[in-house]
């Protein structure tokens, strides 16, 4: 029995991501998570509109397979999905709903901050507001943008990453990060 809990924790220790859905499966957390692969840069082209996904930098097909790959990862590890929020930009949008957890709604506090630099402050304030207001039940699932998360966080996630989170915020105002889940884990 001894070899048995010391080879979980070896096998923990090699995979990080394994605590982190662990800690999802008992509810009560937030995941941040940054869309899906999309076309190259950053940002989106000159001129783009929000009501119009034609002018947005949007999900490749990998993009899109690994959003649907990400909502059957979450389902096969019983992670009890309470909301699943997003900003509204057609990346995130069309991420969140690939991932089939439940009904999406939007949320303009996580709106793409890249672009909007100007409301960069007023985004984090009200982002912080809507995690630390989260008590479940379950988890709540926000997709929204690297920017975004950035400063909520400290960390800057890769496309389709997800950042663990509890819904409560430290003084400095950062979110205490549970762990981070990498693309495929």
């Amino acid at each position: 029995m001894v070899w048995l809990a010391a080879a979980a924790s070896a096998l923990a220790a090699d995979d990080p991501s394994l605590a982190t859905w662990a800690a999802l499966r008992d509810g009560g957390k937030v995941v941040l998570m940054r869309h899906e692969a999309t076309s190259g840069g950053a940002g989106d082209p000159p001129g783009f509109r929000l009501e119009d996904c034609a002018t947005q930098r949007n999900l490749t097909d990998k993009g899109r397979a690994n959003a649907v790959a990400a909502g059957e990862r979450i389902r096969a590890q019983k992670v009890p999905v309470g909301k699943v929020l997003s900003s509204q930009w057609c990346r995130c949008r069309d991420t969140a709903a690939l991932l089939a957890l439940g009904p999406v709604e939007t949320a303009a506090t996580f709106n793409n901050a890249y672009n909007l630099r100007d409301r960069r402050g007023e985004l984090t304030k009200g982002a912080r507001a809507v995690i630390a207001a989260w008590k479940g039940p379950g988890v709540l699932v926000v997709v929204t943008h690297g920017a975004n998360i950035l400063p909520l966080t400290g960390f800057q996630p890769a496309e389709g990453e997800m950042v663990v989170v509890e819904p409560d915020v430290a003084a400095d105002g950062r979110l205490r990060v549970i762990g981070r889940i990498p693309v495929g884990s």
